[in-house]
């Protein structure tokens, strides 16, 4: 369809549209993604300033490890972010430019699949810092003894904060998500 996307001297209505959609996913991924990331943000960071502050001794370490890998996905997320805006919507906007300063089609579907590979690999770091904090909630469950009664040491129960951690985490999953299917629209709209 086009080495350099076209190359007439005039845009053609499928090059308006596929820059068009460039522009627009570019931006709608770029919003949902941050507002995702600021809620997970402020969770954690919720999480971690109160978690000293519950009565428990200390935070837990499998808290730790959830925590810490779903911060990993965020900094994943935020090149998402970066994706959206710094490299997806230009080219929308090079795309109705001058055809010479368009960009090549296998250069674009590089920038998507690099957006793919990043979004697969914040999915994984969030689920296992999702399943990291699940597995520690269902440790204390099992730990409580039935009724709850059992078991008088307050480290030992699920506190709400770690809900909030999976939360975090399950938002990050969601954020990474948008991303995968912003790229896989784009390819689809590229394909046509």
């Amino acid at each position: 369809m086009f080495e350099r996307f076209s190359n007439s001297l005039t845009t053609s209505p499928t090059l308006q549209q596929i820059a068009r959609t460039f522009r627009r996913t570019g931006w709608i991924s770029f919003w949902v993604q941050l507002v995702l990331a600021v809620i997970s943000s402020v969770i954690l960071l919720f999480a971690g300033v109160l978690a000293p502050r519950t009565g428990t001794t200390g935070p837990n370490p499998a808290t730790g490890i959830g925590v810490g890998v779903t911060v990993l996905g965020i900094v994943v997320l935020l090149y998402n972010m970066y994706l959206a805006v710094f490299r997806y919507v230009p080219i929308g906007r090079k795309l109705e430019g001058n055809p010479n300063n368009r960009p090549k089609k296998s250069e674009t579907i590089q920038v998507i699949r690099m957006g793919l590979f990043a979004s697969s690999i914040g999915i994984l770091l969030s689920l296992l810092g999702a399943q990291a904090t699940v597995g520690l909630l269902a440790a204390k469950a099992f730990s409580q003894g039935v009724g709850g009664f059992v078991n008088t040491d307050p480290s030992k129960f699920i506190q709400p904060l770690d809900i909030l951690v999976v939360q975090a985490s399950v938002n990050v999953i969601l954020a990474q998500f948008v991303a995968i299917v912003a790229s896989l629209w784009l390819l689809n709209r590229m394909s046509r």
